[in-house]
């Protein structure tokens, strides 16, 4: 099920928060909501997926940032998933990276070679 507040949607795969559109200052309480709920119930790794999301401001790194270190005492942490070069580049000039755990990239799909005849 998807869910949201002003321009962003939430949605849940297992233990991963799935979010789409702009996460700003509008949508941090939702936010710290939804991921802190997730935390407990979940007590490991939980992954934010970001893929989908078309801006990040400071406000809503800061929240994740702290929210891994909660996870942190609790045995777990927060990862994100699919941060597009922009946020990957502010998380780095903000020194959040050392921080916020980042899932590595995806490399897509090798496609086979074909094979020569014989």
């Amino acid at each position: 099920m998807v869910e949201g507040v002003g321009r962003m949607q939430f949605s849940y795969d297992g233990d991963v928060l799935v979010v789409r559109g702009a996460l700003d200052v509008r949508c941090t309480a939702e936010l710290r909501e939804r991921l802190y709920h997730l935390i407990d119930q979940v007590g490991g790794t939980v992954v934010v997926d970001i893929t989908a999301v078309d801006s990040v401001d400071m406000t809503t790194l800061k929240l994740l940032a702290v929210a891994n270190r909660v996870a942190g005492r609790r045995g777990g942490r927060v990862v994100l998933r699919g941060a597009s070069t922009g946020v990957r580049r502010l998380l780095h000039l903000t020194h959040l990276r050392s921080v916020l755990p980042l899932e590595p990239p995806q490399e897509p799909a090798a496609e086979a070679a074909p094979v020569a005849p014989v």
